[in-house]
C-alpha cells in the first residue's frame, strides 16, 4: 500500500469534533464555492459547489444550514472568505501547516501567531515547511462491487495515484478511497461522475513526506498547539509531521 493508505490508517481523517464546527466549515465552503464560481448556486453546473453539497450530506449537515449559506453567498453584500495558509513549527521540531478561511485576515493572523507564541512554537514564512507535504485530492464512495485494482487502471488517465479499500468502522460499510494530485481534482471528479459512481465525500489534504516520532510526553506539547488551532473558528485544517513512538 502507498503513503496515502498508511496516512489515512493512522489519522482516519477524523471528522470535525463538534457539529457546530462542521456547520461553520460547510457554510464557509459553500460561500467560497459560489463566490469563486461566478455566483452560480446550482450544484449541477458548479462542480466545486457540488462537491461541498456531497460533503454536507455525508456529515449530516442540516438542510437549513445549507440553504442559509447559499442565501448568504448569493447576497452581493456578503464578503468572500479568503483562504490563507500558515506554516511553522510546533515544539520538538514538528512541522505544521494550517489552512484557514476568513473574512478578517488581521484577526486570523493575530490568533494563529498567539497560539504559536503561547505553545512554544515558531510561526514560519511561506514555503518554510510546505515542501515537507504532498498536496493531494481524495474521493470516497461505497465499495459495493468495485474492484480497487480495476478502478485504478480506469482512473489512472484522470490522475489517480492510489486506490484502496477503506474499512468502515462499526456500523459503517467499507468504502473506496481514490487519491491523486491536488491538480487532478476536476478530472477525477468528472471521471467518477462519468462512471455513474455516487461520491460520498471529497476534498484535499496534505500528506507528510517526512515524519518525526515523539514519545508520549513530547507529543502532549504538540497536541496542545494543534488543539488550540483546531478550536479556532477560522481554522479549516491542521496538518503535522508527528507520529507516535
Amino acid at each position: 500500500m502507498g503513503r496515502a493508505f498508511e496516512y489515512r490508517k493512522a489519522r482516519k481523517m477524523k471528522r470535525w469534533a463538534a457539529m457546530a464546527k462542521a456547520n461553520s466549515r460547510i457554510s464557509k465552503d459553500i460561500v467560497i464555492a459560489i463566490k469563486e464560481g461566478a455566483g452560480i448556486a446550482d450544484p449541477d453546473t458548479n462542480a466545486r459547489l457540488r462537491a461541498v453539497m456531497q460533503n454536507a450530506k455525508s456529515l449530516n449537515v442540516s438542510k437549513t444550514v445549507v440553504e442559509r449559506a447559499i442565501k448568504k453567498a448569493t447576497d452581493k453584500d456578503t464578503a468572500n472568505y479568503k483562504e490563507a495558509l500558515f506554516e511553522g513549527y510546533a515544539p520538538h521540531g514538528i512541522a505544521l501547516i494550517i489552512e484557514t478561511a476568513t473574512d478578517n485576515n488581521k484577526r486570523t493572523v493575530a490568533n494563529v501567531r498567539s497560539y504559536f507564541n503561547k505553545c512554544n512554537g515558531s510561526l514560519g514564512t511561506a514555503g518554510s515547511v510546505a515542501f515537507m507535504f504532498e498536496h493531494n485530492c481524495h474521493f470516497k464512495f461505497a465499495k459495493g462491487d468495485h474492484d480497487p485494482e480495476e478502478l485504478e487502471l480506469e482512473l489512472i488517465d484522470a490522475g489517480a495515484e492510489e486506490v484502496f479499500v477503506d474499512e468502515g468502522e462499526e456500523g459503517e460499510v467499507d468504502s473506496i478511497m481514490v487519491y491523486g494530485a491536488f491538480e487532478s481534482f476536476g478530472s477525477l471528479q468528472a471521471a467518477l461522475e462519468g462512471m455513474n459512481i455516487e461520491i460520498i465525500s471529497s476534498g484535499f489534504e496534505r500528506i507528510p513526506n517526512v515524519t518525526k516520532a515523539l514519545n508520549a510526553e513530547q507529543a502532549k506539547d504538540v497536541e496542545k498547539i494543534i488543539e488550540k488551532l483546531e478550536e479556532d473558528e477560522d481554522v479549516m485544517n491542521v496538518y503535522h509531521t508527528m507520529v507516535y513512538e
